[in-house]
């Protein structure tokens, strides 16, 4: 249903462009396919693959580096001719593959030497995709990964204690890590008219858009925010500006129980997996599913900075799609092999 909806919005949103939406619906096709593949592979393989996963998608992260294709302002992609992609993608699954693994090599609570060992893992992929610059992304693959390690069970003194030490570098991070236009997105949004034509003119607009949805919408086709252009990239990161305006209140929330389905579902399969590594992967996917929804709603309608982050299965993009895709079919597998009151 919700990729129903993305083709619907998205004829809308790239002004009934045919081609975008063939070229959507093919790479959706094909990321279709590849979820069944995945649903296919047992978790105890999938167990297997998850270093090989994560040390390939750490070598396509160093290729960007090298010889990625640069586009507004970031190096982010790589090109094999028919098509390019995004390697960072990849790592928002290698990342809770590869942590699972980790944390599952001795019993949980894990030991203080495997809780360095996946934290490490989760920041050598998170630095390098920073310095595309890609923070939205970084943030993101970070997130998967840190929700693995809290699932696996950490103490909250230890919890308390990254909090003040994340808090405490906060300004040298201010100061020496964030590009101009990330600070300027991060002051805008507690006044986004103070620069109503630059760092804040995604935001008022997208803003206005919702806000004239009003309850029912103002019908596909006829949003005006949209079909006049005044919304930026509201085919990828603001196609729910889209969304709101056509179809309103009422919309939004089919939308929002449909996004609530699948994060419930996939929490389900996570407390009734056979094993560790399979709780703790399908925890993390559920999980930073739900986060990768709520950042973008969230960046959209105003309440967090604009990072760049398209919202799962409705954005256009390729890579994005397969990456959630392969996620839906690891879970679809891990429910397969689950234990359910008992049974098989």
């Amino acid at each position: 249903m919700l990729s129903g909806i993305s083709l619907i919005v998205l004829y809308s949103a790239g002004g009934e462009n045919e081609d975008l939406l063939i070229k959507h619906g093919i790479r959706g096709g094909f990321a279709f396919l590849l979820m069944l593949l995945f649903a296919r592979i047992p978790p105890t393989i999938l167990s297997r693959w998850s270093i090989h996963l994560y040390l390939a998608g750490l070598a396509l992260l160093f290729i960007v580096l090298g010889v990625g294709i640069i586009g507004k302002g970031a190096q982010r992609w790589i090109d094999l001719g028919l098509f390019r992609f995004q390697p960072a993608e990849i790592m928002k699954i290698g990342v809770p593959m590869m942590v699972a693994w980790v944390l599952t090599r001795s019993p949980l609570p894990a030991r203080p030497v495997f809780l360095m060992l996946a934290i490490l893992v989760v920041l050598v992929p998170a630095v390098l995709v920073i310095l595309q610059p890609d923070l939205g992304t970084a943030l993101l693959i970070a997130l998967t990964g840190i929700v693995v390690i809290f699932l696996a069970g950490i103490s909250w003194k230890l919890i308390i204690s990254v909090v003040f030490i994340l808090a405490s570098a906060a300004p040298v991070m201010w100061a020496f890590v964030l590009h101009d236009y990330q600070r300027r997105r991060v002051l805008t949004l507690f006044d986004p008219w103070s620069d109503p034509l630059g760092a804040g003119y995604h935001t008022i607009q997208s803003i206005i858009a919702i806000g004239s949805g009003g309850v029912g919408g103002k019908g596909w086709l006829s949003g005006t925010q949209s079909q006049l252009e005044f919304i930026p990239e509201r085919s990828t990161d603001f196609i729910f500006a889209v969304f709101a305006e056509e179809f309103g209140l009422i919309g939004i929330l089919i939308l929002l129980a449909l996004y609530l389905f699948l994060i419930i579902r996939g929490l389900l399969i996570a407390f009734y997996a056979q094993d560790t590594y399979s709780r703790l992967l399908a925890g993390g996917l559920s999980t930073t599913f739900f986060f990768y929804v709520f950042v973008n709603i969230g960046m959209v309608s105003g309440i967090l900075p604009v990072v760049g982050v398209p919202l799962p299965l409705l954005s256009y993009g390729g890579t994005s799609m397969v990456t959630l895709m392969i996620g839906f079919g690891i879970l679809m597998s891990i429910s397969n092999n689950r234990n359910f009151l008992g049974r098989r």
